[in-house]
């Protein structure tokens, strides 16, 4: 792909191994300058491929603002940006998260000091240009990131008013799961003979992660399972998943009082309770993370060598975003999955989908890890 080499040095310090489908399709077209429309589910690594194409077409010698990337929501945002400058750390890329809820004044100081990369919402983004305090005449590349997301949130208005506000021939780059009627009509008014990469759901892999069920039976049973088997496996980072918030911090204090370092992640903690979580978790200080489902911010959750879905996932399409964490873009990796007699079917259900195989754990899991 002839990436710059301090780039590389970022992607294989971040734990990427080799491109995703996605990315192997996705990534050569974005880098030539094409606009780019990327449809696929989530987990597919889509916005890696987007940030790796901005900080391989960027100028490291201009310091002004070239890259605005667009996202729903502030936590996305906040993990777009730490990716960006993880990605980014051996080139020295500046970047800044642009977020509503944020201190306004310290919003403008940053971006008038010069940033390369601006990680948006587009309330935030709207305002700043309005501003003047984001200058738009360097930047050369859009990115719309959950796109169909952003759509939903009733940002319509402001991307077509976004778009008059940036130059005419900047690249733009689109990544949607869904392609509404909506985001159509963006697409054909604002982006010129895109190059179209659309992922089927049948092509989404499960490769190299091995899948494991244990026959619970019934939920009181679960909480023992994890306790027998910590006590026979050499804790590598693992993520374990519950269905409800209640769950994660019931589940983080039980395993506390056996004395594991555990952090929780749930949507009804507060920003900085999430930031620190996913920080202990990314830098090695807790070995086990217990979090719920979360829309965006998933970013920057590192791939791990076990996944523990101590819940099945009530909706299929999370089971892949979920176990995606292990083993994804080439490393091995190991998913376990609880099951009660009630939860037979909807396992069954998963590996149709997914046309996968899941399979009792066997007695040797220490040997297979």
């Amino acid at each position: 792909m002839n990436l710059r080499e301090p780039l590389l040095r970022g992607i294989y310090g971040y734990g990427l191994e080799r491109p995703s489908d996605v990315q192997q399709r996705a990534l050569s077209p974005c880098i030539s300058g094409y606009d780019v429309i990327v449809q696929a589910q989530s987990g597919t690594g889509k916005t890696i491929t987007s940030i790796i194409a901005v900080l391989q077409q960027l100028n490291v010698d201009c310091k002004d603002c070239q890259a605005l990337i667009l996202v729903p929501t502030r936590e996305l945002a906040q993990g777009i940006h730490r990716v960006v400058l993880t990605l980014g750390e051996h080139i020295n890329v500046t970047c800044h998260a642009c977020i509503g809820g944020m201190n306004l004044r310290e919003d403008m100081k940053h971006l008038e000091a010069g940033v390369q990369v601006v990680v948006s919402t587009p309330g935030r983004t709207y305002d700043m240009l309005k501003r003047s305090a984001l200058h738009s005449e360097n930047i050369k590349m859009f990115v719309l990131d959950e796109a169909d997301e952003i759509l939903s949130r009733g940002f319509k208005e402001q991307i077509y008013d976004l778009f008059t506000m940036i130059p005419p021939n900047v690249q733009v780059i689109l990544l949607s799961v869904t392609m509404p009627y909506d985001l159509l009509e963006i697409t054909t008014k604002f982006i010129n003979n895109p190059v179209k990469i659309l992922i089927k759901k049948e092509e989404r892999t499960l490769e190299g992660i091995r899948q494991f069920y244990v026959n619970v039976e019934r939920e009181e049973r679960k909480l023992d399972t994890v306790y027998e088997l910590f006590d026979t496996l050499t804790i590598i980072q693992t993520v374990i998943f519950c269905n409800t918030c209640r769950k994660v911090d019931w589940l983080t204090e039980k395993l506390r009082t056996r004395n594991s370092i555990v952090s929780s992640l749930h949507i009804n903690m507060d920003v900085k309770q999430r930031n620190d979580a996913i920080q202990e978790f990314r830098t090695g200080s807790t070995r086990i993370l217990v979090r719920t489902d979360m829309l965006g911010g998933d970013i920057d959750i590192p791939q791990v060598g076990l996944v523990i879905n101590y819940d099945l996932p009530t909706n299929r399409d999370s089971y892949i975003h979920r176990i995606g964490r292990s083993g994804a873009f080439g490393r091995k990796g190991m998913a376990i999955n609880f099951v009660t007699n009630d939860e037979r079917q909807p396992l069954r259900d998963i590996e149709h989908y997914y046309n996968t195989q899941i399979e009792e754990l066997p007695m040797n899991i220490a040997d297979l890890i």
